[in-house]
């Protein structure tokens, strides 16, 4: 029988698969910088043979997500192998949705050969220029039409690879001046909530994965937006998708305790529960969905083992060091053009 902490999209310790300690099985992982080997020799191998022990130990009943959040620019968990990339704006203003397309399609060649079957990218935040934020150059413009076709064709490129993007941050960190991070950011003008989730119309439905902001807005209020069950399956947009909230450990919902957020979260109708940094955190997450109601958690339960039943089928039998040398030698090339 599936256990609700399946829902639990998680991080974890450990750059092998035998030095990996989960107390429960989830249903999806999310590599960080503390799971890569920083040397750019053995790195990728070692990934891959990381993400290769992971998928036979927690998805030999069904394939496991694995994520990371590989945008480019200043988020780019590669960095150590691959050097500095452009972010977002940058590739937009030099290249438009051409550029955009092909950087997605970059990204989502070099995850397959990794084995990441999901990149929580693109930004469809909108610029506002903002530098404490936690946004800036990784949204690509400020008017939402511009922000919808970079993202778009950026999205484009990176699911025709075969690896399955996720928009963020529904509705949109546009205009705030607090990263989510440290605490919880706020946009008073409720005009301004619609701007930013404008960006979003034209690229959301009901399978795309969409990850919502730990953000106040007036309709939330108090709560975030990530816990409101109005700005997410209800949201006034009519956005659809398959919704999970940004990582449960950050400050923009420290305020609730863990039974609250995972409670709020699965009111909401987020399909995933996401809880990153540290053991603790994934720990108080897999033991308070554990004690919610059947009832709460069976429709999201469903929801998350039909998206990983049809994850693309995993990449080829295992790594091979010439075709990415030849995917970093055109990445590096591409990003000496922007």
């Amino acid at each position: 029988m599936p256990s609700a902490q399946e829902l639990l999209w998680t991080g974890f310790r450990g750059l092998d698969a035998a030095e990996v300690d989960l107390p429960f099985r989830p249903g999806g992982l999310i590599l960080f910088a503390r799971n890569l080997d920083p040397d750019p020799a053995q790195g990728p191998a070692r990934c891959r043979a990381l993400i290769d022990g992971l998928q036979a130990r927690f998805g030999a009943d069904l394939p496991l997500a694995v994520a990371l959040d590989q945008e480019g620019g200043p988020v780019s968990r590669l960095r150590p192998w691959v050097g500095a990339t452009p972010p977002l704006r940058r590739i937009w203003l030099g290249g438009g949705t051409a550029a955009c397309e092909s950087w997605g399609r970059l990204w989502g060649e070099g995850l397959r050969q990794l084995g990441f079957n999901v990149d929580f990218a693109p930004v469809v935040d909108l610029w506002d220029g903002h530098p404490g934020a936690g946004i800036g150059d990784r949204a690509a413009s400020g008017d939402p039409a511009e922000t919808a076709a970079a993202a778009g064709a950026f999205l484009h490129g990176l699911e025709s690879m075969g690896v399955r993007g996720c928009l963020k941050h529904f509705p949109g960190l546009g205009g705030t001046t607090l990263d989510s991070h440290l605490g919880l950011p706020e946009l008073a003008d409720a005009a301004l909530v619609d701007r930013n989730a404008a960006a979003f119309t034209a690229l959301a439905h009901p399978d795309r994965l969409v990850m919502v902001a730990h953000l106040r807005t007036p309709a939330s209020d108090p709560l975030p937006a990530s816990l409101h069950r109005g700005s997410v399956a209800a949201n006034p947009w009519g956005i659809q998708g398959r919704f999970l909230p940004d990582d449960l450990e950050m400050g923009g919902c420290a305020d609730w305790s863990w039974p609250e957020r995972v409670r709020l979260s699965l009111e909401a109708g987020h399909q995933w529960l996401l809880v990153c940094q540290t053991p603790e955190g994934w720990t108080a997450c897999a033991e308070a969905v554990g004690t919610m109601p059947d009832a709460l958690c069976l429709g999201p339960l469903q929801a998350t083992r039909n998206l990983r039943r049809n994850l693309p089928p995993p990449p080829g039998t295992s790594f091979d060091p010439t075709a990415w040398q030849d995917w970093l030698m055109r990445l590096r090339a591409a990003a000496e053009e922007v």
